[in-house]
């Protein structure tokens, strides 16, 4: 019998942002970080203790993305996690990886865009159809994406 490690997950939510078109068009916001070369991924954060998951969905995307002007179509139903790899996890000690909340929402019409906050975490975005998700989005997430996206194209959302 093997002796499996504890590993340290940071509690985390996850935002998958649609456009303020959804549902006539079906497009999802990725944000390239200035930290990892060519890693795009949904907005997300971790949970300040004392902190529901809601509020810090909210917080998170204001702090990300520049607006928390959403509308919230539907959570997971469970918690996600993930490993970090070698490199992201000396950055992130004492963190192991982390386990997500994963939320779908809306940009409400009219909300901005808007990268370039107090503490710049992403250089880049752009909305792109859900089929393309995987030319852009970093490696270590992709299986983590894939079970939340299929989740909510299963539900009907998507």
């Amino acid at each position: 019998m093997e002796d499996k490690e504890k590993k340290n997950f940071r509690p985390n939510v996850a935002a998958i942002v649609l456009s303020s078109s959804y549902p006539a068009k079906c497009e999802i916001l990725i944000a390239s970080r200035i930290d990892i070369k060519d890693a795009w991924q949904f907005p997300q954060g971790g949970i300040d203790a004392g902190e529901t998951p809601k509020e810090a969905l909210h917080r998170e995307l204001k702090e990300e993305i520049g607006t928390n002007e959403i509308e919230i179509i539907a959570e997971y139903p469970g918690w996600v996690s993930y490993d970090f790899p070698e490199a992201v996890a000396k950055k992130m000690t004492p963190y192991d990886g982390q386990t997500q909340k994963y939320y779908l929402v809306k940009l409400k019409k009219g909300a901005k865009v808007d990268i370039n906050t107090e503490v710049p975490e992403f250089g880049e975005f752009k909305f792109v159809e859900r089929k393309k998700l995987n030319d852009y989005i970093t490696f270590f997430k992709r299986t983590v994406y894939k079970k939340v996206l299929k989740y909510f194209k299963e539900e009907g959302y998507i």
